[in-house]
């Protein structure tokens, strides 16, 4: 009998461990299916300076190397870029974060996407010459290449050398 009595408890004690654990496994494969986002944060994050650089680029309006802190969320980096063109898959999404004494590439404005504002931060270029160059390319199509800019009134060959390096109309 006292085997028996012994066979019992143990049988129990099993089948109690299976469903605990079967239970756990489906909580946890629920919390954490890959359907949901997952949030990355910094534990401590350091103070409010400029932590380092990071280059966004594919989908976005203007590629580039932005200043990234503490705190910075991506959707913020990506607006800092200009937003994602219209047909962008954001699942696909890949930072690349500058190691400190690496060398940047100097960002380019593209000719083709930028808005006005970006365009007034190019030397030489205010408001007006900025909102010339996007009536140029709503009007004319898209940049095929970065001389056509001089076609522009007002962008002169001074102009021009001062931001050839700036400038871009990659797509």
């Amino acid at each position: 009998m006292t085997t028996s009595k012994f066979s019992k408890y143990w049988t129990l004690l099993i089948i109690l461990l299976v469903a605990i654990i079967t239970v756990g496994g489906i909580v946890a494969w629920s919390r954490y299916s890959g359907s949901q986002p997952t949030e990355i944060s910094i534990s401590k994050p350091p103070s409010q300076e400029q932590l380092n650089k990071i280059y966004i680029g594919g989908a976005v309006n203007n590629p580039g190397f932005y200043p990234l802190k503490a705190g910075d969320s991506i959707e913020a980096l990506i607006q800092a870029a200009g937003g994602t063109i219209t047909n962008a898959n954001l699942s696909g999404l890949k930072l690349y974060i500058l190691p400190e004494g690496e060398e940047e590439e100097p960002q380019k404005i593209n000719l083709n996407r930028a808005e006005v504002w970006l365009l007034k931060a190019l030397p030489g270029i205010g408001e007006t010459l900025a909102q010339r160059i996007v009536d140029y390319r709503h009007q004319n199509g898209p940049f095929q290449n970065i001389n056509e800019l001089i076609k522009i009134e007002g962008v002169g060959t001074t102009t021009y050398e001062q931001i050839k390096h700036l400038i871009t109309v990659a797509n």
